[in-house]
């Protein structure tokens, strides 16, 4: 009991000595033994690789899993060392909720045949993605919490101990500057001198030990720095075979759907490289398929009850007209129809009887029929 009292006093008054210490460089009362310079570089970096990877490795978990209360669900299984269960990416739940409406809907029907197809091709979406998740946790994330769990702890104690072993030792040249101010007064204090030296010569002794094993331990975070590049590359690699993989969905996908397409709708190239169809690159599909339908029965043809319309006579209708942007070039197939350019501002009208798929635009003096899919109709 008493060798235990004993510790805790020395112990607190060694605390105590620390915290005066401490206390007196921030006031500039006391000298303080600086780190060479290469040393402080060392520290800058080492906290900037770590506020660094912090950063990347929050990121990225926002990045594979955006629900933050998943994202806390899967620490909790980690920290209690338990396998998360399944969990089903967006994308199967997409194609899920399409499966049943196709099956609600009518499966046979053109809408629930897409619908069915869509879903297969959604399914295989979140497939990739639960893969590429997968690897990128075990490949990136897993490395970069091992860094920050494991090495910057270590790194984090031998640099609280080196602090402390400094403060020990700017203490004892504290002591022993006193001692010897003492001695010059009186000679009472010889035994007090060569106390506070040896004290001083232990305390360098641990400092210096205790600098080397931290100095170490710094200059190993350029090892941290390749590991973390070769997981970086592992990242990019499996990165690029997700996007690949959902492309080549996409892909045939489309094919798909363009072949059904043109047995739905005659004259409609989904997909295809044939000038009826939309450039992909003018506006997004988002875009195109919101403001307008599919595509125009008959590119190019004269639509039924109309392959008498003399341009000439054609006048506004009493109900009005309306302005629309143009989304994709259009080449005129002949003289009844307007040739249009992206991004340019037409009127348009609807006659009685007209196909709906087409309307009359007017450009200036020029005017001729345009198909509906090639514009958004402006209120």
């Amino acid at each position: 009991m008493d060798f235990n009292m004993k510790k805790l006093a020395s112990d607190a008054g060694i605390f105590f000595t620390r915290a005066v210490q401490f206390t007196e460089e921030k006031f500039g009362q006391a000298e303080k033994t600086e780190l060479d310079a290469h040393f402080e570089n060392l520290l800058a970096r080492a906290d900037s690789t770590k506020n660094w990877t912090e950063k990347i490795l929050r990121q990225t978990e926002v990045l594979l899993q955006p629900n933050p209360s998943a994202r806390v669900e899967e620490l909790l299984y980690e920290k209690l060392d338990r396998k998360a269960p399944s969990r089903v990416t967006n994308g199967e739940l997409l194609a899920q909720y399409m499966a049943e409406a196709a099956g609600e809907l009518g499966p046979t029907t053109p809408y629930g045949k897409t619908l069915i197809k869509v879903a297969e091709a959604e399914k295989r979406l979140g497939a990739a993605e639960r893969d590429f998740i997968h690897t990128a946790s075990i490949n990136f994330l897993t490395p970069l919490r091992n860094f920050l769990e494991g090495d910057w702890k270590t790194i984090s104690k031998e640099r609280r101990l080196l602090q402390n072993r400094r403060l020990d030792l700017d203490a004892c040249k504290a002591r022993l500057k006193k001692a010897k101010a003492a001695e010059a007064k009186a000679t009472l204090w010889n035994d007090e001198v060569d106390k506070a030296e040896q004290e001083l010569r232990v305390a360098q002794t641990e400092f210096d030990r205790q600098a080397e094993v931290t100095r170490l331990l710094l200059e190993g975070i350029s090892s941290t720095h390749v590991n973390h590049l070769r997981c970086l590359h592992e990242f990019v690699e499996s990165q690029t075979t997700y996007y690949a993989q959902c492309y080549r969905h996409m892909l045939d996908l489309q094919k798909q759907l363009g072949s059904s397409q043109g047995a739905i709708f005659p004259g409609t190239f989904v997909g295809t490289t044939e000038p009826a169809s939309p450039p992909l690159s003018s506006t997004s599909p988002t875009t195109a398929a919101a403001t307008m339908p599919v595509g125009p029965s008959g590119a190019g043809l004269a639509p039924p009850g109309e392959a008498a319309l003399r341009l000439e006579e054609v006048s506004p209708p009493a109900s009005g007209t309306r302005k629309a942007r143009v989304l994709y070039d259009y080449e005129a197939a002949d003289s009844s129809e307007l040739a249009l350019l992206a991004d340019e501002l037409i009127t348009v009208y609807s006659l009685p009887g007209m196909d709906p798929d087409w309307l009359i635009g007017e450009r200036g003096n020029k005017k001729g029929k345009v198909p509906v899919t090639y514009l958004e109709l402006l209120s």
